[in-house]
Formats: C-alpha cells, structure tokens, sequence
C-alpha cells in the first residue's frame, strides 16, 4: 500500500479539526469536509486558534504555522475525498449517521484509498460491512484533544487487512502517535475501562454521596488522575458518554453498563459539558 500523502477528513468539529492539524503539522495535506460552511470555517478557525498558542508557548515557529495552515482547506464538496489517500469519519457518534456517511465516502472514495472511522464506540466490522472494501476499512480513535493525546486505537474489523493495518500504524506514528492494535468490540480497551468509570462516578453524584468537587479530586488525588471523572465527562461531552454506554447496554446485554439515570437527564436538558458551557460544571 502506497504512502499516505493526502487525508480527507469528514467532520470539522473537534475531532475532524484536530485530526486535520496533527496531519498537517507533520507536512500531510488534509481536506476537511463539512454539510455546513459554517462549521468547516469554525474548524479552519479552531485549527488557527490552536496553532497561534502553540507559536505564542514557542512549540511551533511562526513559518512552520503558516505551512500548516496552507495544507488544509475546507470544502462543503464531498467529490474532494476523490483525490484522499485515507479518509477519516470523524462525525458524531450516530450508528445510522455513520453509514450514511460512509456509504457515500465510499462511493467517492479512489480504489486502494484506506477509510476509517473515528467512532469511539461502534462496531467496526459492522462499519466495514457497509461499504465495499471491507478489507481496506479499519478504525482509527483518536483522543481530545487530538493534538496534544499520543493515543491512536486502531480498531481492525473481521474483514480488515493486515496491510491497512501496517498503512494506519505507519500513519499514526508518521503524526507522531503511540498506536495500539486492538480487536472490534464495543468500546474497544480504553473507552471499555474509561466510560463505565465515568458512569459510576455519575451515580455516586446523583446518590448525593459526595460532590462533584470532591469526587474528582478523590480520584485525583487518591488515584493520581490528572483530571477528575466528572471534568473529563464535561471535556468529552455528555451526550457522546451516553452514546457510548447505550452501545455498551446493547451490545453486551448486561445492567452493568446501563447508563446513569442522571446522565440521561443532563442530555435530555442540553447540559453536556464544555461545548455547550454547561455539564457537571458550569464554563464561560
């Protein structure tokens, strides 16, 4: 499989616009592609946002941030993915949506380009099932921030090849990524470990047994967690944490995974954390 030389990113939103810096910083040229072009220019913006800090802390020089940001451009075009040597979903966490997208991306898509899919969740196989070239189809989970987290999962399906999965380790590590190998399952390994965490800790808020000041830093500071369940739950987004656990309660079949009957309410009233300036805490 050839060297990855340019990404089609489809999503601008927090994930898609990380992923499109750590490609273009390394020199990779990204499209990023969006239904709105409203979201593609607060993605373009974001990525500028984030690389001006980074030349303001002195971890990036000035002209190597104005290249970065002449690698990528924004498109509400989907036919651009045709020129993509590997093009990543990164929507949001929607089973349906995601074939959706991934029906069409395949449809454009060039033959031997790799896809992938950014869930963080959802069954890789059946992903690949949905198009055709399973074998080249394989998920790659980055982590947020994706700029500054050194994690890729990459998920391989039943059907994915040990070449797309030699060209996604050659990719993150070219980004400069840690990656580890795992098999589709719901959640994978991190997310399997981190989410019902996260879930219990929900439970223990809405028990009353504690604050959500005093259950993060009880983890903080008797698990020597650099962030607290409950922040990291905000930072993530509520409605993607319930998204995960409603796979997880489907999926395995099991009342250990159901979801806290507080982290229900939260989304169903639009508390979901950071991005909507309201969550476990409240943000500007």
């Amino acid at each position: 499989m050839n060297e990855i030389r340019k990404v089609g990113i489809i999503g601008a939103g927090t994930m898609g616009n990380g992923i499109a810096q750590a490609c273009a910083v390394v020199g990779i040229d990204v499209v990023m592609v969006d239904v709105a072009e409203a979201a593609v220019l607060r993605g373009l913006a974001t990525i500028t946002g984030s690389l001006d800090r980074l030349v303001k802390k002195d971890k990036l020089a000035a002209a190597d941030k104005d290249a970065a940001i002449r690698r990528i451009h924004g498109s509400t075009d989907y036919d651009v993915l045709a020129l993509a040597d590997l093009v990543i979903e990164a929507a949001t966490e929607n089973e349906e949506l995601k074939y959706k997208i991934l029906k069409r991306a395949d449809g454009l898509a060039r033959p031997g380009a790799v896809i992938a899919s950014n869930t963080s969740s959802i069954s890789i196989t059946k992903l690949a099932a949905s198009t055709s070239r399973p074998a080249s189809f394989i998920g790659m989970h980055f982590f947020n921030p994706v700029p500054m987290m050194a994690l890729v999962e990459l998920i391989r399906g039943l059907q994915t090849s040990d070449a797309t999965v030699a060209a996604a380790e050659a990719f993150a590590k070219r980004l400069g990524k840690a990656p580890i190998v795992v098999k589709s399952s719901p959640g994978f390994v991190v997310n399997r470990i981190l989410c019902p965490m996260i879930n219990e800790a929900v439970f223990v808020l809405q028990e009353g047994l504690a604050s959500a000041a005093d259950i993060d830093n009880g983890m903080k500071q008797g698990c020597n967690h650099p962030i607290g369940p409950l922040a990291l739950a905000d930072m993530i987004g509520l409605d993607v944490m319930l998204a995960v656990m409603n796979v997880f309660y489907a999926d395995f079949n099991d009342p250990k995974y159901r979801p806290a009957p507080l982290l229900k309410e939260m989304v169903a009233a639009g508390y979901l954390g950071r991005k909507s300036g309201r969550g476990f805490y409240t943000y500007a």
